[in-house]
């Protein structure tokens, strides 16, 4: 076991990994453009193809959590909620706190069949990088600018080409609009205070204008709600870098789900809902506070069993791209070629320096809006 977590420290295997995650996902691209041609012939066969596209390169982040980290997922929850588990279109609520935040939704929505289809409602900034947001691009996710004045007719519009989305499909909302910190939690609470609403303890208040307008311009495709609280036992707070060295964490997930024809229609009542679920959060503060005293949620558990199907993926991909690099990489060797080694030497630092670019995406010091700044005045 020792031999095994130091060769996943190892930077060398890491920066493998890497380029076939980015080589990979170039590829992707290009062949997602390529079914561009698709759109106006077959709209739901191009949907269909670039589902599958972006579980290949998906997958292959859901494995470094899966099988090179081996971190465990458990849901505390009922089985008649799972059992409705990627047999329906549904929002999910879930808590903005950990880095790895998505990569444990993602990891449920592979194990249950919905990782290619899954969607979000994401800032425009996403869309510039370079991957990740040039597959959700060609996967339809709905961009915005958070300024609802600009975005109402990009969203609308982007919502409304989901209604008749061929494939079950998850639509992940963080309510809370950015990352959980101490200084975003004090200016959140402020405002509460302002508005007369109860304060929360582990939670920042929820934005409602997302959450009621996905809700009701997907009302009667979406037929339910999951609200989802994640946390980590041992009060663990993982990274993506800590993933990528092999770093195992014991995720826990505790889901409830709610018909759509339990929430109500009118945008205000709809509101006040959200508003009142986090209530209960702040009720389920007690659950939290609970869960940091005995290390679990209250009620059943279930741990769904990994699926193959992420490891033969990353498999598949490390094949096809590693023999010629290898290949490659020994031709530069034996040519003595000091202008050739010295190329390949760079594109292996510049290659490592996009790598660690794209994970400070996820990182919770680089990232979150600047939450607070004008949070009294626009907060919904």
């Amino acid at each position: 076991m020792a031999l095994l977590a130091y060769l996943k420290s190892l930077f060398v295997l890491q920066l493998l990994m890497g380029f076939v995650f980015v080589v990979s996902g170039l590829i992707i691209n290009f062949i997602q453009l390529c079914t561009c041609i698709l759109w106006p012939i077959n709209k739901q066969l191009y949907r269909r193809i670039n589902c599958r596209l972006s579980y290949s390169l998906w997958s292959q982040l859901v494995m470094m959590l899966e099988w090179w980290s081996g971190t465990d997922c458990t849901l505390y929850t009922d089985q008649a909620t799972v059992d409705k588990f990627g047999k329906e279109h549904a929002i999910i609520i879930l808590n903005h706190n950990f880095e790895i935040d998505f990569l444990c939704g993602w990891t449920m929505c592979e194990r249950y069949g919905v990782l290619g289809s899954s969607k979000v409602l994401a800032k425009h900034e996403l869309l510039k990088v370079p991957l990740i947001g040039w597959t959700w691009y060609f996967l339809e996710i709905v961009f915005c600018k958070r300024k609802w004045e600009e975005d109402r007719d990009t969203v609308f519009a982007g919502l409304d080409r989901l209604k008749d989305y061929p494939e079950y499909m998850w639509f992940l909302l963080y309510c809370e609009g950015t990352r959980f910190t101490e200084k975003k939690h004090q200016i959140s609470m402020q405002v509460a205070e302002s508005k007369g609403l109860p304060k929360l303890k582990y939670h920042l208040l929820p934005r409602t204008k997302g959450f009621t307008t996905t809700l009701q311009r997907l009302k009667g495709t979406v037929t339910a709600v999951y609200d989802v609280t994640l946390n980590f036992k041992d009060k663990q707070t993982p990274t993506l870098l800590g993933i990528i060295n092999g770093k195992k964490y014991k995720a826990d997930m505790c889901v409830k789900r709610f018909s759509v024809d339990e929430i109500p229609e009118d945008e205000q009542e709809c509101a006040g809902w959200l508003h009142r679920l986090y209530q209960e959060k702040s009720v389920f503060d007690l659950l939290q506070e609970q869960y940091n005293k005995e290390g679990k949620f209250p009620g059943p558990t279930i741990i769904p069993p990994r699926r193959p199907w992420t490891l033969l993926n990353s498999l598949f991909w490390a094949t096809v791209l590693l023999s010629p690099l290898i290949n490659f990489a020994c031709g530069v060797v034996v040519s003595g070629s000091p202008l050739l080694i010295i190329g390949f030497i760079l594109f292996l630092i510049i290659a490592s320096v996009a790598i660690r670019r794209l994970i400070g995406v996820t990182e919770v010091k680089k990232t979150g809006s600047s939450y607070g700044n004008q949070e009294a005045k626009k907060q919904n």
